[in-house]
């Protein structure tokens, strides 16, 4: 007799997880979702909210999670999700962020040119549809929006997703920012579909209210914290100087994958199943094994940039409402040249640098969250709402920040 396999985890948020199928199983045993537990959610907000070490594989089990009960409720509302749909539903969500890399969103920037996450994570699906005897195939078509049932894909990507109603309960949750809570089974028990999209019933508008603004809450308090942004711009800055030594020729030493992003230029074009496989292999391990040997590097520039991450002793960042003036840069400039004896302007942009953060609750203009009235109308959560705020919350807010040594000041 063939031994039953784990059907369950338990989880910090939910209790215990289930796990519905040998094909789920299958997939979260495969090595290349596995990888996902050595993968930072937030990246480096750890460094201002220390409970901040969840992983990847901790959000994407709690989306499925979530969308497992959103099948429920729907199907008990007379909504058809056939049994294929319910695979392919509880597969795109799982693997929705398996395309991230090293400490997440970091890495868009620096490991790869200009590829996405998102991008990244349908050419792992692809690769798995494979390897599964195209099993896939309905997650796929549900991922990339192509399946003809439209809330199918609304319930994995929009503005209310599993996906963000799982990342902003767990983030509040492991940082401790309690104004990030939601309450997402009652978001989940008030949804509807009709005409083939996705609807809130309107009893549940109070709730979708709180949903934006803590997820407005969340961007400026966590995700966009400006000790978070610096450090994630310090990382970025360390793998820009490592790949300019080792294409100047300097050795360094890292593992063979991350050697190889650093010593190859990989785009979208490029990103072809080899690619796929060395991506496979690279983790938040790989990066702070090189950093933390990289301190030591003969190199000034990124021997410090490293020490300023491992001792925390990061760059000073002031946010402005405006863009940074030309002449307090240069004067900024000259300062941080003269004070880390750095001659270059090369180098000395590494220490002193601009760039700005942007922030919207929610897009009118794209997958609107549109709540079923009882008299059967469809209307736009922010036309409908009466919390002042939210029409606002629906304007791109934009910071500008510059970034220098506190000797500097």
């Amino acid at each position: 007799m063939k031994p039953k396999k784990l059907s369950i985890f338990n989880d910090p948020i939910y209790g215990f997880i289930r796990i519905p199928s040998d094909l789920i199983f299958d997939l979260i045993a495969h090595p290349y979702f596995q990888r996902l537990r050595r993968i930072s959610q937030m990246g480096l907000s750890y460094l201002v909210y220390p409970g901040a070490h969840h992983t990847r594989f901790h959000h994407a089990l709690g989306s499925m999670y979530l969308m497992q009960k959103s099948i429920q409720v729907l199907r008990f509302k007379g909504v058809e999700i056939t049994e294929r749909e319910e695979n392919g539903l509880l597969c795109a969500i799982l693997l929705h962020d398996i395309g991230h890399g090293p400490f997440s969103h970091a890495m868009e920037h620096s490991i790869v040119n200009g590829v996405s996450h998102e991008h990244i994570s349908l050419q792992f699906m692809k690769e798995l549809n494979a390897i599964f005897n195209n099993d896939l195939v309905d997650a796929i078509s549900i991922f990339t929006g192509k399946h003809p049932k439209k809330f199918l894909n609304q319930l994995v990507s929009s503005q209310l997703d599993m996906d963000r109603l799982d990342y902003l309960k767990r983030d509040s949750f492991y940082t401790g920012v309690s104004e990030g809570n939601t309450n997402a089974e009652r978001l989940i028990t008030m949804l509807n579909v009709v005409d083939g999209h996705l609807v809130v019933e309107e009893k549940g508008i109070y709730s979708v209210e709180k949903f934006l603004m803590a997820r407005r809450f969340m961007y400026w308090q966590v995700y966009l914290h400006k000790t978070g942004v610096v450090a994630e711009q310090i990382l970025i800055s360390i793998l820009k100087r490592a790949r300019f030594l080792l294409n100047e020729g300097v050795s360094l030493k890292a593992s063979n994958p991350l050697l190889f992003f650093l010593t190859n230029t990989i785009n979208k074009t490029s990103f072809d199943p080899k690619i796929l496989h060395q991506f496979s292999k690279l983790d938040d391990v790989d990066i702070l094994s090189a950093i933390k040997g990289w301190q030591e590097a003969d190199d000034k520039v990124l021997a410090t940039l490293c020490k300023m991450l491992l001792d925390r002793k990061l760059l000073h960042i002031k946010i402005k409402k405006e863009p940074i003036g030309k002449d307090k840069l240069d004067k900024k400039r000259k300062k941080v040249g003269q004070l880390l004896g750095l001659i270059s302007e090369e180098e000395i942009s590494y220490f002193i640098f601009t760039g700005k953060i942007e922030n919207r609750a929610y897009n009118q203009n794209s997958q609107n969250i549109n709540i079923l009235r009882k008299n059967g109308k469809i209307v736009d959560v922010a036309k409908l709402s009466d919390h002042l705020n939210l029409s606002a919350l629906s304007n791109t807010v934009t910071k500008y920040y510059i970034c220098y040594p506190k000797d500097a000041v």
